[in-house]
């Protein structure tokens, strides 16, 4: 295996030598000017981002599902990403999943050993039901956990899609896959610790790879949340405003309206655009393969 101490994110920032004898002021100043870094090297792999793109949502248009896997700070990200896509897409909650060594529990409190495992990953994939209509994304900063390569050997081994994202070129865990993605965030600010701009990256390329495909599978109309789960006041009254924002009607006839379609946000826009019922406009909808837009013109 490669060792540890050649790899990118392991090795020193000539930049931050002095950190232990910076004042506060400068110790922020230099983590900011590394942070100022990251956006830039994402934008270096977005054909890469491209491809993932690409993969997922054929995934997800032909009934699969999205697996983050990775341990540590990178299972922790996945976790994050994938628990947001309920709310704000109203997707079920299997579609998009965080998978982290050690299990859930290991979200608050680290499982040590747990990502030397290698079977582990496969075991864990095996028992959430894996199928070949769905997509692997591993995910680690060094490119060389043995829990990822395992989950990734056995997306491979059954016939599912895989995605490899790290910090590292020339990672470990991208000969397992598909589609690699290796942002080059060099060394961090603090010599290893890749919970800073490696996390940073991979989070915002998490970011972009489900708010993209949410868009190309009609989650989104203009550029507002028409698939928002309405499921406390602030959300109830978003949804509310987003109605009226799209309608121009009233927000108190925008929440009437949001009423008659049982919180959801899509039938509403339809109901009042193209002055239909509810039932029609559900069915307007799945015409329009979930596409608000299309759904409108179709009424």
């Amino acid at each position: 295996m490669e060792k540890l101490t050649t790899l990118r994110t392991e090795q020193r920032n000539e930049h931050t030598m002095n950190l232990d004898n910076m004042g506060t002021l400068d110790i922020l100043k230099t983590i900011n000017q590394e942070d100022m870094t990251v956006a830039k090297k994402v934008e270096d792999v977005l054909p890469n981002i491209h491809q993932a793109v690409e993969l997922i949502y054929k995934s997800l248009r032909r009934g699969g599902k999205l697996f983050y896997v990775g341990a540590g700070t990178s299972g922790r990200i996945g976790i994050l990403d994938a628990v947001e896509c309920p709310p704000t897409f109203s997707t079920p909650p299997d579609l998009v999943q965080g998978v982290m060594a050690g299990g859930d529990s290991a979200f608050m409190q680290a499982v040590e050993g747990a990502e030397d495992n290698e079977s582990l990953g496969g075991e864990e994939l095996k028992e959430r039901g894996l199928t070949e209509l769905d997509v692997v994304m591993g995910i680690a900063a060094s490119g060389r956990t043995p829990y990822v390569t395992g989950a990734l050997k056995y997306a491979k081994d059954i016939g599912a899609s895989t995605v490899s994202l790290s910090s590292n070129i020339n990672a470990k865990i991208s000969e397992h896959a598909d589609v690699k993605i290796a942002v080059d965030t060099g060394p961090e600010v603090l010599t290893g610790s890749t919970r800073l701009k490696a996390a940073t990256a991979h989070k915002l390329i998490l970011n972009m790879i489900t708010t993209t495909t949410m868009v190309k599978i009609g989650k989104v109309y203009e550029n507002l949340m028409v698939d928002v789960k309405v499921s406390n006041y602030k959300l109830k009254e978003r949804a509310k405003n987003i109605i009226s924002t799209i309608t121009d009607v009233s927000m108190e006839e925008a929440g009437a309206v949001l009423d008659k379609a049982h919180l959801e946000v899509k039938p509403a826009i339809v109901m009042i655009k193209a002055n239909v019922d509810y039932e029609k406009a559900k069915k307007l909808i799945d015409a329009a393969d979930g596409f608000v837009r299309k759904a409108i013109a179709l009424g």
